[in-house]
């Protein structure tokens, strides 16, 4: 389809989104599920659940429930007054008994619930049974410098067994965490600090990334120094290397994380939560930089991430389940820590970027652990991907079951090398799935049960109901673009942002009645979604609406580029004009015709007006822990403005 070619009037949708839909609608190189990994699946037929939740959700949620502990039985399962929803409605529980306790109690006492590896190559197993221990005993400290039901604490630690054991331990006596990449600056962890109006602040001294030792504990001092509200401040002290200066307090109001617990405390009676209690806080940047406290509720979440760690994720209680991802991000709540414990399954976990110090350490550590399932971004993907085959075939990865990708759209390229080298076409599946951090879990995605098609993320999630649809939320006809919406709640959503209950009310005011995601996508005729990107990332050249995410999929199309980015620029002829930031795949020259090639690659594929009027070559691109490219920062260079809140950035 050229730039030019007539379309029907959708602002929100661009042309070269168009022209991504059309390509998509041709694409038949589809991947089959093995005959076994169907046959084994949590939900062996999707679409006979998919019908019995949409045919009888209260029915369908209530079931369940079941997958959860339960102090009392909650009254009803759902109330829905728009925008405002709760779930499991006078139930009480608490998140921990049924990640811990029901396990300890039960056959799993001496089982690994973590495996942490650390960059140096330190490394640590807890069973249930002493994560138990380490929970309770913390739980009882806290409780000790007044922590009660309801009160926040920060968590700004790196990915480490004593983070996880402070998330649980908040849970376990009622007080909402709330936890900050261990990277963020001193003025991101300071309003986060102050936003949520917190009493203590649990940090670590410090954390490694790229072989080098990161300090936290000064941005920490900075950060509270004049903040009154912070009573504590406890410190992980992960110890000094020699010629290292100990980490010292300078304030009566800094405790030892593990001085201030009773070696005999082992035993913490769980708080008593309402299903619809906050169970934490997670602050996401929004594209004006001020970050949006996003709120998780006990009962609903648990639940749904029970659920999904089961019926997508595929995760059981045999399983060693990996996440590349940090307690920073919801994927690190969800999919880290709440959902593979409440499933009994075996956490691996490592501190450190996945191609450090090597592009095999990923690999050997799947090999050396036997890893079942891998989580991780197609970032990730995109660089195994850019430094080829031969790292992953050098190990054995036949445990490899099922590799999931989230974050941003896969795309096609890098979805068929992941099923190629990651996992074989007979021996497991690549799965794409689209959440967000304010929908705490999947809701579209591709199961095992039905064939994976690289560029469509796959269909609705048992339970989810989904639609694409123009400005006005009329939905709109297969194999158009519109806008992503949910039309129903889900149990897994969030309830509010803190302390801005109107922010909330916009995601379902947009287009009232939908909870509007925010991205562009389209659905074709067998139920398949394809997310193109964000509906604001959206460049107007020349008159002609072109999305970046389509100018970005077009140049990973071309076989010399790993990764790319592509922003909008003023031009006082064109309005904007594109400008593209690409990584180059590992050996591929930067000949004199590199850059004439991109162009022209762009031209072909998605017409002249997408063309970039400018490329640039780069080792690496800005992004944040979770994997997304930062475009606004990027953006902001090439203009000499302020970038705002760059909390995010993982570098």
């Amino acid at each position: 389809m050229s730039a030019d070619s007539p379309r029907k009037s959708l602002p929100d949708l661009s042309d070269s989104q168009r022209a991504a839909i059309s390509a998509l609608a041709h694409d038949e190189k589809v991947i089959q599920p093995p005959v076994w990994l169907a046959q084994q699946a949590t939900v062996p037929n999707d679409a006979i659940e998919r019908a019995y939740a949409s045919e009888d959700p209260e029915r369908f949620w209530r079931e369940k429930a079941k997958l959860v502990d339960w102090m009392r039985p909650f009254e009803e399962v759902t109330r829905f007054e728009a925008p405002d929803h709760q779930w499991f409605v006078g139930g009480k529980l608490n998140a921990t008994v049924s990640c811990i306790d029901r396990h300890v109690h039960g056959d799993r006492r001496l089982k690994a619930a973590l495996i942490w590896v650390g960059e140096n190559g330190e490394e640590h197993t807890y069973t249930y049974n002493r994560l138990y221990r380490e929970v309770n005993r913390f739980a009882n400290a806290l409780k000790r410098l007044g922590v009660k039901k309801g009160d926040r604490v920060i968590v700004y630690m790196p990915l480490c067994p004593e983070g996880i054991v402070t998330m649980l331990a908040c849970a376990r006596i009622g007080a909402i965490h709330s936890v900050v990449f261990a990277g963020m600056g001193t003025q991101a962890l300071r309003s986060r600090i102050e936003d949520s109006g917190a009493k203590v602040v649990v940090c670590s001294d410090f954390t490694f990334r790229r072989g080098k030792k990161i300090p936290l504990k000064p941005t920490v001092d900075e950060a509270v120094r004049d903040l009154y509200s912070v009573e504590h401040v406890v410190v992980h002290r992960r110890g000094s290397r020699p010629g290292d200066a100990p980490v010292t307090f300078d304030s009566d109001r800094e405790h030892d994380f593990y001085d201030i617990q009773e070696g005999r405390e082992i035993h913490c009676k769980p708080e008593p939560m309402d299903s619809e209690d906050p169970l934490f806080i997670l602050y996401t940047s929004g594209t004006t930089g001020k970050p949006k406290g996003v709120v998780h509720t006990t009962g609903g979440y648990l639940v749904g991430t029970t659920y999904l760690a089961r019926a997508f994720y595929q995760i059981g209680e045999r399983d060693i389940y990996w996440s590349t991802s940090d307690i920073g991000w919801i994927v690190g709540h969800s999919f880290i820590v709440y959902g593979p414990l409440s499933c009994g399954a075996t956490i691996f976990c490592r501190e450190g970027v996945p191609d450090y110090p090597s592009p095999d350490v990923t690999w050997e550590l799947c090999e050396r652990y036997g890893v079942d399932i891998l989580f991780t971004a197609p970032t990730a993907v995109r660089m195994w991907m850019s430094h080829g085959g031969d790292a992953p075939a050098r190990y054995d990865l036949k445990k490899l079951r099922l590799v999931a990708c989230a974050g941003e759209p896969l795309n096609p390229e890098a979805h068929h090398w992941a099923q190629a080298n990651l996992v074989g076409q007979s021996r497991g599946m690549v799965v794409d799935n689209w959440w967000q951090t304010e929908i705490a879990a999947p809701v579209l995605g591709t199961m095992p049960t039905f064939e994976a098609r690289p560029g469509k993320v796959g269909k609705p999630l048992p339970g989810a109901d989904v639609a694409v649809v123009d400005p006005q939320g009329k939905e709109v006809a297969a194999g158009e673009g519109g806008l992503l919406v949910i039309r129903k709640p889900l149990p897994y959503m969030l309830r509010t942002v803190w302390g801005d209950h109107k922010r909330y009310e916009n995601y379902w005011r947009q287009i009232p009645g939908f909870y509007t995601a925010g991205d562009i996508a389209v659905k074709d005729r067998d139920g398949y979604f394809a997310v193109l990107g964000r509906a604001d990332d959206v460049m107007n050249v020349a008159g002609h609406r072109i999305g970046t995410a389509d100018v970005e999929g077009s140049l990973l199309r071309h076989p010399a580029v790993a990764e790319s980015a592509v922003v909008g620029l003023p031009d006082p002829v064109k309005g904007e004009r594109i400008k593209a930031f690409v990584v180059l795949k590992a050996g591929v020259p930067q000949g004199a015709g590199l850059v004439g090639s991109l162009k022209d690659h762009v031209r072909q594929d998605l017409g002249p007006i997408a063309t970039p009027s400018d490329v640039e070559i780069r080792t690496s691109l800005p992004k944040t822990r979770s994997g997304k490219i930062v475009r606004r920062y990027l953006k902001a260079v090439e203009l000499g403005q302020d970038p705002g809140d760059l909390s995010t950035l993982a570098d």
